[in-house]
């Protein structure tokens, strides 16, 4: 049927342009994850949502799509966190790793999917292969006390391809929101989730609520699922998508700051073998993240074990 109506809705500009309904967002991007729509018309649509910005109507039925075509991690019993990270390093250490791993030791079972969405940053990825996980190429599921990194593209060739359009054209697309937002996941999942500017806290929150999502968010650092470790930023629980407040935020930075790395690979995997092994203590913001992800779990594990989203 092609994709065409749909960007003469999207795209008639900030003040015409016409919101989609969620059945026409999950259509809309249905046809784009399965490649059957022009280049032409994948720039269109990325760029019209652009100018428009999506309602959480549109998110939601974004991720309908993405869910119905996702490989699917098997559930391996726990519910498994999800930590989403697609910004990397710019100025600041990627933490996400460090995360990962104290969650883990605690007994969760850790996903980290992603790509790199810019190559002048470090990823995840990286640092996460010097410390000896290795990229998966397959679906599998993550036991307890396990981290496993899974690049987007074996979760979603399509997603992968759509975050790829901002290569081209230079702009972010709904697909770098969606995969913030997603349960990659067969069984249940606790998606955390991050924003680096306000107003997406509120489409995430709003979008959490209509899919009844089980996730924290916070404003990461650098658009990473993690704490700054300078200062603890203001954390919400969500629960079959009701949402609630268990950290405020910090005014300030703390009293005393942690001595972090440099951004490089390498640096950064050796501080956080350091933080692992009690050299070099936890930064308290990411310390007060671990426990509120492991009380939540604590207090919501499922007696079944059923999609999340």
């Amino acid at each position: 049927m092609g994709i065409s109506q749909y960007i003469k809705e999207i795209g008639r500009g900030k003040d015409g342009a016409r919101s989609l309904t969620r059945e026409q967002a999950a259509d809309l991007l249905g046809q784009v994850l399965d490649g059957n729509v022009t280049d032409l018309e994948v720039g269109g649509f990325c760029l019209a949502m652009r100018i428009k910005g999506e309602t959480p109507e549109e998110m939601a039925g974004f991720l309908d799509a993405a869910h119905a075509r996702l490989h699917l991690l098997p559930s391996a019993g726990p519910t498994t966190v999800v930590l989403p990270s697609y910004n990397g390093a710019r100025k600041l250490p990627v933490l996400t790793p460090l995360l990962a791993l104290l969650l883990a030791r605690r007994g969760a079972a850790v996903l980290v999917h992603g790509t790199a969405t810019e190559d002048r940053r470090v990823g995840a990825s990286q640092v996460l292969a010097q410390l000896g996980v290795q990229a998966s190429r397959e679906v599998r599921a993550v036991g307890a006390g396990e981290v496993a990194f899974v690049p987007t593209e074996v979760l979603s060739p399509g997603l992968k391809r759509l975050l790829d359009v901002r290569r081209t054209v230079g702009l972010r697309n709904p697909a770098h929101s969606l995969v913030k937002l997603m349960n990659p996941c067969a069984g249940q999942a606790f998606i955390v989730g991050s924003y680096t500017h306000p107003e997406y806290a509120g489409s995430m929150a709003a979008t959490w609520a209509l899919t009844g999502a089980h996730a924290l968010l916070l404003r990461g650092t650098e658009g990473e699922p993690v704490a700054d470790a300078r200062r603890t930023p203001r954390m919400e629980i969500f629960h079959h998508g009701t949402r609630t407040e268990v950290q405020a935020q910090q005014d300030g930075p703390l009293a005393q700051l942690p001595t972090l790395p440099s951004v490089d690979a390498a640096d950064t995997a050796a501080y956080i073998r350091a933080v692992l092994d009690g050299t070099h203590p936890i930064p308290t913001p990411i310390a007060l993240q671990v426990e509120h992800i492991l009380r939540a779990l604590a207090a919501h594990e499922p007696a079944t074990h059923a999609h999340a989203l």
